[in-house]
C-alpha cells in the first residue's frame, strides 16, 4: 500500500516554467540583436589587423592605406559608421591605426543598446 507517496512529489509549476521561458527569451532576443554588431566589428578589426601585418601596405601613404582598407570593407560587405571611426596617422616612422566607434542597436520599443569598440594598433614602418 502506498500512502502519502503522491503528496510528496512536486513538479515545476506553470508560472515557474513560464518565468524561466520569458527570461531565456529576453536573453536570446538581446543576443540576436547584438550579434550583427559584434560580427561586423570582428570583420572590420581583422581587416585592420591584417593591414598592420602587411609590410608592403605599410610602406604606402595613409590615404592609400585607407583606400585599400575601404576596398576590403566593400569586399567583406561591412562599413564603418563614420569616416572618423578609423584614423590612420604616420608619425616619425610609426603608423598608428585608431579604430574607435560606437553603434546604437534598437532593442525594445524606445530602449537602445550602445556598443563601443576601441582598437589601437601601432606598427613601425618598414
Amino acid at each position: 500500500m502506498k500512502t502519502g507517496h503522491y503528496r510528496s512529489q512536486r513538479g515545476a509549476t506553470f508560472f515557474g516554467v513560464l518565468s524561466v521561458l520569458i527570461v531565456v527569451g529576453i536573453f536570446l532576443t538581446v543576443g540576436f540583436k547584438l550579434y550583427p554588431a559584434y560580427w561586423d566589428h570582428a570583420t572590420i578589426n581583422s581587416v585592420v589587423k591584417a593591414t598592420t601585418e602587411d609590410n608592403e601596405e605599410l610602406a604606402r601613404t595613409p590615404a592609400q592605406i585607407r583606400q585599400n582598407i575601404n576596398r576590403k570593407f566593400l569586399i567583406n560587405q561591412v562599413s564603418l559608421p563614420s569616416q572618423d571611426a578609423l584614423k590612420i596617422t604616420d608619425q616619425s616612422g610609426m603608423v598608428k591605426f585608431e579604430l574607435i566607434y560606437e553603434i546604437r542597436v534598437p532593442m525594445f520599443y524606445n530602449v537602445d543598446a550602445v556598443v563601443k569598440f576601441e582598437e589601437i594598433y601601432e606598427v613601425r614602418k618598414p
